[in-house]
């Protein structure tokens, strides 16, 4: 097999496992934590949905001026974890690689497609800035549905996507009494691929 076969194989086991989080039920089966560094190597957490995925890696969408996107333009790596417990018996994909914004017209896209009042929102947002009050929020969203009445929402030019490009990706299956079965998938810094198992 392939370097480039394992890395299908994982994303095909990805796709599996998240059609399978889908049909268990679980109650949003895109919720992923994404994990941030700043350039003093102070890590932060948080939940986001994944938005897209295919060979070219996982993207999900914020303001570059929040602090996940400012933390992410400084130090452009970052880890994912999905965790979906209803899937056998319990299954956790961890995801390690670099960042890039995604294309313009991807961006536009993605953002044309979301409801009036989410796009409203992605204007009124200072995303990790400090609020007074959460009346200056509303006021904020009044004007901005005032600005754009009766006319499409434009992107914000600070709002995109960000794709993290794996460079890992592991596989968790819970096991009764803790003995879990893990696969990882690593990709060394030539771009050849490789897969292991790991101990619990």
């Amino acid at each position: 097999m392939t370097t480039n076969d394992l890395l299908a194989e994982a994303n095909a086991t990805f796709a599996a496992l998240f059609e399978q989080a889908r049909q268990a039920g679980e109650p949003d089966p895109t919720a992923m934590s994404v994990a941030t560094a700043s350039l003093g190597a102070r890590p932060s957490t948080r939940m986001v949905l994944l938005k897209q995925h295919d060979e070219r890696g996982f993207v999900f969408y914020t303001h570059l001026d929040g602090r996940k996107g400012r933390e992410l333009q400084d130090n452009p790596y970052a880890a994912l974890l999905f965790h979906w417990p209803r899937v056998k018996a319990g299954v956790q994909v961890r995801v390690e690689g670099g960042v890039s914004i995604v294309a313009d017209e991807e961006a536009d896209a993605y953002f044309a497609s979301r409801p009036r009042g989410s796009q409203i929102g992605a204007w009124a947002s200072l995303q990790s800035e400090t609020l007074d009050d959460p009346a200056t929020f509303h006021q904020r969203v009044a004007q901005v549905e005032q600005e754009f009445a009766g006319r499409e929402v434009p992107r914000p030019p600070r709002w995109t996507g960000l794709r993290v490009r794996p460079m890992s990706i592991e596989f968790w299956y819970g096991g009764n009494f803790r003995l879990h079965e893990r696969c990882l998938y690593e990709c060394d810094p030539a771009g050849h691929w490789s897969k292991r198992m790991l101990y619990p």
